[in-house]
């Protein structure tokens, strides 16, 4: 009796009274087969929807331009564990430095609103991005409003991303671009993917000198339809993310010199 005969079903199952000892064990084999190997496709699809969503490494030809330089970008993992383009001059002592200086975070480049993107969470984004890293970079280093010999300047913005893979096709094109999502929902309608991507620059604020730079981005909370108006809460959990891996970043670097 060969495997290919059955499909488990109710209907099928029926059949095993008429089949003898060894064909019901037979056909028990084959069905535990064709579990484990549909169990394995499913985890395996799993796994790789996970990689999928999880990826926060922009490619280079998605910089957006608003570094100076990205020829010093490497990959490396962050201190949480996300991969992540950054460079940090070897010469860096971040003892030297007694305080940091935040630059009010941008969109680059200038994005236009739109229904599902208005003026105010344009706004409300960078807001947040802002008060974030104040709560976070302020329990390593004083904060202060005026550069001087001693201040480190971090430079951030929140940059465009596109998606190029086939079958993600971008709402438009705008600093948080909302993708199709690879999978539907249960219901058959597809779910809105939203990423967002920063680069961000540290800066000796008494020569100008460029001293660290990372490009990354990330997947906020889906949106559940085409129509959904997208929010801060949407992106809130990456920006959080963001800047506890700078304040994780600065410790490490404190610790290392």
């Amino acid at each position: 009796m060969n495997c290919f005969f059955f499909n488990y079903t109710a209907k099928n199952s029926a059949l095993c009274q008429y089949l003898g000892a060894a064909d019901q064990a037979l056909f028990s084999f084959c069905v535990g087969m064709k579990m484990r190997k549909l169990l394995g496709m499913s985890l395996l699809a799993a796994l790789i929807g996970t990689a999928a969503c999880s990826n926060t490494l922009v490619a280079p030809e998605q910089y957006s331009g608003f570094l100076q330089d990205y020829s010093r970008l490497s990959e490396q993992q962050s201190p949480s564990g996300a991969k992540v383009a950054r460079w940090v001059d070897p010469d860096l002592q971040v003892a030297r430095y007694n305080q940091l200086l935040l630059e009010p975070s941008q969109f680059y480049p200038t994005p236009q609103p739109s229904p599902r993107l208005s003026q105010d969470t344009l706004r409300d984004i960078t807001q947040y991005f802002d008060a974030a890293l104040r709560r976070e970079l302020g329990k390593v280093m004083p904060l202060t409003d005026t550069p001087s010999a001693g201040t480190l300047v971090l430079r951030p913005a929140i940059t465009a991303v596109s998606a190029s893979t086939e079958g993600l096709q971008p709402y438009e094109v705008i600093p948080v671009a909302l993708v199709v999502a690879a999978a539907s929902t249960a219901a058959g309608t597809r779910d809105q993917q939203v990423e967002i991507a920063t680069e961000a620059a540290v800066i000796d604020a008494q020569n100008s000198r460029v001293v660290a730079q990372v490009v990354r981005k990330g997947t906020g909370l889906n949106l559940e339809n085409d129509h959904q108006v997208l929010s801060v809460e949407n992106v809130k959990p990456v920006i959080d993310g963001w800047a506890s891996d700078m304040r994780q970043s600065i410790e490490q670097l404190r610790a290392k010199r």
